[in-house]
């Protein structure tokens, strides 16, 4: 087996920890990651389900719980900032399960990892040529290597989906959202409500984390012309653009947007591909099915991560039998997640003036843990726990 090589694109959440479950099974492993070091920027995000068994079998989960924002509640408030509205999202985690900052997430996996596998950052996949036995990979700065098998674990704008499965037009499709976050600083904010104002379709919000406040906006848009996931500029410009006519606490925080280093712009996008692989060719998590911002992104990631390298050491000579059985154990999780954005969307973010009197007078209304399962519900409920496939 320690012949075998896996070359995985993106030091995110998949990537990592799918380097240390190859790793684990003996496999040689190569992280290759655009940018210059880990990423801080991004919204909270959620370790559920199957992904908590798989911490746990990381030996990590009691980092992830230090880590965790400890959020008590979702607090939607008026523009006066007077409570109209509560959800206890207490009442949604189950045993074991965290939120946590999106960067803390990927530092910890990386810190599991990195012993295991050699990580390559600031450079990414250049051309990729694969035959019966192998792929051909040459880098932007590294020099050109050979692997048996190449791992897209590179997000929504993924290089290895455009270099092997073409470019984003039809497979990438809008869903009527953009989501922007930057932090906030000052002292932690740990345990304490999320605030959130609506006005139709749009949701500004102040997140508590261990490392001080995170602003977040959520608006619906049709798709930008012109947009580029890359521009700062041009993502300042559409957010302060979007939220000029919003009060609250709107204008204080557009303030920080203008002067911020650390902001994350981007479509609600979904991946959809009639099949993750390409001969020799894998894609996993965003890469390869973004759910976006309401489906769990993070577990699905660190879901599919295990099940694929359980995959592959289980076919270390047939690659492809492999990435098949991968892909079909694995849509299982993933499909019904895609199926449910709509409904998520309508509770965040709600489009009239009429729906959000509704959403928050249901909130009032209904008993609290009602509430929290029809969250659950509505963002598809914890997914089954992926297959055993741990090496002994």
């Amino acid at each position: 087996m320690s012949g075998r090589t896996v070359l995985i694109s993106g030091a995110g959440v998949g990537g990592p920890t799918l380097a240390y479950w190859l790793a684990r099974y003996g496999f040689r492993v190569t992280v290759v990651e655009c940018a210059r070091g880990l990423r801080s920027s991004g919204n909270p995000v959620d370790v559920r389900g199957p992904a908590v068994n798989v911490a746990e079998r990381m030996g990590i989960a009691s980092r992830l719980r230090e880590a965790a924002t400890g959020t008590t509640g979702l607090s939607f408030v008026d523009a006066s900032g007077r409570r109209v509205g509560r959800m206890d999202m207490r009442a949604v985690q189950q045993a074991g399960e965290v939120e946590l900052p999106r960067g803390d997430l990927a530092s910890i996996l990386y810190e599991a990892g990195r012993e295991h596998a050699e990580f390559l950052f600031d450079d990414s996949i250049a051309t990729l040529e694969q035959d019966g036995n192998g792929v051909e990979v040459t880098f932007e700065r590294a020099a050109p290597r050979r692997f048996d098998v190449v791992v897209g674990a590179d997000g929504l704008h993924s290089t290895t989906r455009r270099l092997a499965f073409g470019t984003e037009d039809g497979l990438v499709r809008h869903m009527g959202l953009y989501v922007a976050t930057t932090p906030l600083g000052g002292e932690a904010g740990s345990g304490r409500d999320v605030l959130m104002h609506n006005t139709p379709g749009k949701a500004v919000a102040v997140s508590p984390t261990p490392s001080g406040d995170l602003a977040f906006f959520l608006y619906r848009s049709p798709a930008e012309p012109g947009f580029d996931h890359r521009d700062t500029e041009q993502h300042k410009r559409l957010l302060t653009g979007a939220f000029a006519e919003v009060s609250w606490r709107a204008p204080e925080l557009l303030e920080r947007v203008r002067a911020a280093g650390d902001l994350y712009f981007d479509s609600v996008s979904q991946v959809r591909l009639p099949r993750w692989w390409n001969g020799r060719v894998a894609l996993l998590g965003d890469a390869a099915s973004c759910v976006s911002l309401f489906g769990d992104g993070s577990t699905l990631a660190m879901a599919g991560a295990f099940t694929l390298a359980g995959e592959l050491a289980s076919a270390p000579d047939d690659p492809r039998a492999a990435l098949r059985r991968y892909e079909a154990a694995h849509r299982r999780l993933v499909d019904p997640k895609q199926r449910n954005i709509g409904q998520a969307s309508a509770l965040i973010v709600p489009a009239t003036r009429g729906g959000i009197l509704m959403r928050n007078l249901a909130t009032r209304l209904w008993p609290a843990v009602a509430v929290a399962a029809r969250l659950r519900s509505t963002l598809g409920g914890p997914p089954a726990a992926p297959r055993e496939l741990l090496p002994g």
